[in-house]
């Protein structure tokens, strides 16, 4: 097996680890009476915390003392022992800290396993650029195959779905130990400030009036970004509830099969990337990415399991093109405007603002909003006028981020980017 496979393994199970349990975590939560939509979106909170916390350290880690693949497999393996411990949690404030420790483990492995492919396949001299990128679309491919597994095996609601993703997890942290080694390059010199090792010399960006607006609102759709991923599962399962539609209606039957559309979605809006950055700019097309936001939220808002069945399709498909055309352009934009001293700092910044800063106050607002507007005395949410508001939102944000971000196209940028 030469190492594009043996890659391509790691880039499957890599996100068949979350995959397993993320989407379905919600409908597990709320299903098991745990607490309200205020706790749920803290425990989802320490995903962006860990973002926020983790990777620096580990990257320093990885840099000046352990090799790579090492590092990786250890987190994994914590990270799925951590998983274990879940089904022992019997409220919100247990399920707290045993996923925040969960994904302090978790968190830093998507860029270390991004490194430790970089690593081996330019030391084998392949073409990056290339050969990475089908490798990690089968990442996207482990994402969605864990979500038919936790569907189709009737583990959505239940502590299974953990157990899933855990031994997954340690086999992966195992299997990592035989890559090819990645020792530390050992490029941090004694005389790198701490400051400029955890890539805060990034921050001085935000005196350039251009890339604080970006910076900024990439904070205020970040905060958008998990809302689907926390509420979508137990949205469609609370359609069990209404007796038009029941239990035993698709929809609920197979909600994590239907949400899985929004996976596939992904891959196919990635390829078009390139097509649209050229001829609309990057402006134009973090503005679609904005507005079809609105769309996947609005669409949601009135899609039911019948004849509303296609606005819940549609939603699926519309969520490939909010979230590529956002974060691959968004990371583009910074890769084509920021000085090459500071540009992985730069890149750094951006995930720490998306999936760090916006995804953290995402998730505690949005909890805290639906328990106190959403949610009727019975205890069950009014989903209708969640996603309305969460479309609002949306719509709010791309109206001022038309307003105030200005940037001129360049074709030339996007042409930089090939070589």
């Amino acid at each position: 097996m030469n190492s594009k496979q043996r890659l391509t393994i790691v880039s499957f199970l890599q996100f068949f680890v979350w995959g397993a349990w993320l989407i379905t975590f919600g409908t597990y939560f709320f299903s098991n009476n745990m607490g309200t939509g205020a706790q749920i979106g803290a425990i989802f909170s320490t995903l962006a915390l860990a973002s926020i916390i983790m990777p620096a350290l580990t990257g320093i880690i990885a840099d000046k003392w352990i090799n790579a693949e090492r590092l990786y497999g250890v987190l994994h393996i914590l990270y799925g022992v951590a998983l274990f411990f879940v089904p022992q949690a019997k409220d919100a404030d247990g399920l707290y800290y045993i996923i925040f420790a969960a994904m302090l483990c978790y968190m830093p492995t998507i860029s270390l396993s991004n490194s430790i492919s970089y690593t081996i396949l330019k030391r084998e001299n392949y073409d990056v650029v290339k050969v990475f990128p089908p490798i990690r679309v089968w990442g996207t491919i482990g994402f969605i195959v864990a979500m038919w597994v936790t569907n189709l095996s009737g583990s959505k609601a239940t502590t299974d779905q953990f157990i899933i993703g855990g031994v997954a997890a340690i086999l992966l942290g195992i299997y990592s130990f035989t890559l090819p080694k990645c020792p530390p390059p050992k490029s941090i010199s004694k005389g790198t400030s701490l400051v400029e090792q955890l890539g805060l010399k990034a921050f001085k960006l935000f005196a350039n009036y251009k890339m604080a607006a970006f910076f900024i609102f990439s904070m205020f759709l970040g905060a958008a970004l998990q809302l689907t991923n926390m509420y979508g599962d137990t949205f469609l399962d609370d359609f069990r509830k209404i007796p038009e539609y029941g239990p035993d209606s698709f929809v609920v039957k197979y909600s994590t099969i239907i949400l899985s559309i929004s996976q596939v979605s992904e891959t196919v809006f990635i390829l078009a990337i390139p097509f649209f950055l050229k001829r609309f700019g990057i402006k134009k097309v973090m503005l679609f990415s904005m507005i079809a936001w609105v769309l996947r939220f609005g669409l949601f808002a009135y899609g039911n399991p019948a004849d509303g069945l296609w606005m819940i399709i549609l939603s699926c498909i519309v969520y490939g093109l909010a979230f590529d055309f956002f974060n691959i352009s968004g990371s583009l934009f910074v890769e084509t405007t920021t000085d090459q001293s500071i540009r992985s700092s730069a890149q750094g910044l951006f995930m720490m603002m998306t999936n760090g800063v916006g995804a953290f106050l995402g998730s505690i607002i949005s909890g805290y909003v639906i328990d106190k507007y959403f949610t009727t005395a019975g205890g069950d949410r009014i989903w209708q006028d969640t996603w309305l508001a969460f479309a609002a939102y949306a719509l709010v944000v791309a109206i001022l981020f038309a307003i105030f971000f200005r940037h001129k196209h360049n074709p030339e940028d996007v042409a930089e980017l090939k070589h």
